[in-house]
């Protein structure tokens, strides 16, 4: 998700933020595969951003993404990039942990907005498989 409001924030390409994400960490002592899970949730978000961002529009009732707040849309862009990009995990899973996050960095009326937003995708996803 920081990845991703980089980018967002900062107006970077993925690239821009690839380089210069990683540098600016004291996180030295992080797990290689966190490291890489992350890198794969940016990845998928970034090549996928206009499916993404289409879904997410779908079904936030009467919210455009410019709209939302910063930190919601890219919980919002992360949860959904696991979601397409590794539908072996569980959407309720992915659900709780982004909800975890957003209770880190968001505002706590968000919560019930995010998650809203996140089932709503996860059912559409299950209708259509």
């Amino acid at each position: 998700m920081q990845m991703l409001f980089q980018g967002d924030i900062g107006k970077q390409t993925p690239e821009q933020v690839q380089h210069s994400f990683w540098d600016a960490r004291s996180d030295a002592d992080l797990d290689p595969d966190t490291r890489g899970f992350a890198e794969d949730i940016f990845r998928v978000a970034s090549v996928r951003e206009a499916e993404i961002d289409s879904l997410i529009e779908q079904h936030s009732a009467n919210w455009r993404l410019t709209r939302m707040p910063a930190v919601d849309r890219n919980v919002l862009r992360a949860a959904v990039a696991e979601m397409l990009g590794f539908p072996a995990t569980p959407a309720p899973i992915i659900i709780n942990e982004s909800l975890e996050v957003a209770r880190r960095y968001s505002a706590p009326e968000s919560i019930n907005f995010l998650n809203g937003v996140l089932d709503a995708i996860a059912k559409s996803r299950v209708k259509s498989s």
